[in-house]
């Protein structure tokens, strides 16, 4: 069992004891699964989430985002039960943005939603916009090809954000988007989280990336699934694509390639 805490921070994520089953406890998806990421201030947590296909990655982000309750265990956000705790946005890989609204209107509306008056959220999702390199497309339709899928994604990044800025779940948010436009993505993705300081928690399949974004990686064995091994990310906190030249860093992809090999084995239990 990896060690899932080692400091007296507080905590903004916490899983405990987590089981999911559909078929009324014959057969159980996840079991036993723990999950602890603590709040450093002024720094925020960058945490990804490695496994094979059907291991339970998403539906780990969706208990936290308070999308799908689990069967049996607790899920805490900021220290309260997910049903009294702020609501978290998630972005996916499919664009999940409203065609019929403008970038603007799709940033503002979690602020709509929660009421907030029209002055303030929109100035809000402007700082927003500007933030996540689109200043100018205000007023454009977010769609395809109107925009491109970079510039969806920066919208759903910018949307998910003003919901709650201190936490952000993305599930495999780059998966779609062809290479160049992946490492710009990568690149605004490492902005973001130095500027505004927020917890992401990061659903990937490309190894290289986790290495790339993240401080601390998670790997989950296959069905019945639970975290089995934890890699303390010892990069530079900023980063940019020289660091995918240094030695660490092709070691430490070595070493998460190594640990990934042995759980689908069943060898990492």
């Amino acid at each position: 069992m990896p060690d899932f805490q080692d400091s007296n921070l507080e905590n903004i994520i916490e899983l405990r004891n987590i089981s999911q089953s559909y078929d009324g406890g014959k057969n159980y998806i996840i079991q036993g699964l723990d999950f602890l990421v603590e709040d450093k201030p002024a720094q925020g947590q960058f945490v990804a989430i490695l496994g094979a296909s059907g291991a339970g990655k998403s539906t780990v982000l969706r208990y936290i985002a308070g999308l799908q309750q689990p069967t049996e265990g607790t899920v805490l956000v900021k220290g309260k039960p997910i049903r009294e705790a702020p609501r978290v946005g998630m972005v996916f890989q499919q664009y999940s943005s409203l065609p019929w609204l403008t970038v603007l209107e799709n940033v503002a509306l979690p602020l709509q939603y929660q009421g907030v008056a029209k002055s303030e959220r929109l100035a809000r999702a402007e700082e927003m916009i500007e933030l996540v390199g689109l200043a100018g497309h205000e007023q454009k339709y977010a769609q395809y090809p109107t925009l491109s899928g970079g510039q969806l994604q920066r919208v759903a990044i910018a949307r998910s954000l003003i919901a709650n800025p201190d936490i952000l779940l993305m599930d495999e948010p780059f998966g779609a988007l062809d290479i160049n436009t992946r490492l710009q993505m990568q690149d605004l993705l490492t902005e973001v989280w130095h500027r505004i300081h927020p917890t992401i928690v990061f659903v990937t399949h490309d190894i290289s990336e986790a290495v790339y974004l993240a401080d601390d990686i998670y790997m989950m064995k296959p069905a019945p699934s639970r975290f089995t091994e934890h890699v303390k990310v010892d990069l530079p906190l900023k980063r940019d694509r020289s660091t995918k030249r240094t030695d660490r860093y092709v070691e430490l992809v070595r070493l998460v390639e190594d640990k990934m090999i042995q759980i689908t084995s069943g060898q990492g239990e």
